[in-house]
């Protein structure tokens, strides 16, 4: 395991409990776009646990490799459906910022 890998995935393991909690604790920036993009409050709950538990598989991973590719791939696949979510709202000045939280994932599932 290289050192750009341990970098890269603790980064994205950053971002994404950051982006859990934001959505966890109902921050303004967060749920106003959820609110304009038409994504039900129900889900919202499940969502930040999704990437808080993508976050924990990505630390684990560190130790337990499968487990940090299996979170990565998750990971990649939930961002991307972000992407895909601001896309279909035709927010396009939003788009950047599921990228933002997708390329270091992506990155860490390059290096697993």
């Amino acid at each position: 395991m290289s050192t750009t890998h341990v970098v890269i995935t603790a980064v994205a393991a950053f971002l994404s409990a950051f982006s859990s909690g934001a959505l966890l604790l109902r921050a303004k920036f967060v749920v106003e776009p959820l609110v304009e993009y038409r994504v039900p409050e129900a889900a919202w709950v499940w969502l930040g646990l999704a990437k808080g538990a993508g976050a924990a598989g990505l630390v684990l991973g560190l130790f337990v490799p499968v487990i940090g590719t299996l979170a990565a791939i998750g990971l990649v696949l939930y961002f991307t459906g972000a992407a895909l979510t601001v896309l279909r709202a035709r927010s396009y000045a939003h788009v950047p910022f599921p990228l933002i939280y997708l390329a270091p994932a992506a990155l860490s599932l390059v290096f697993s």
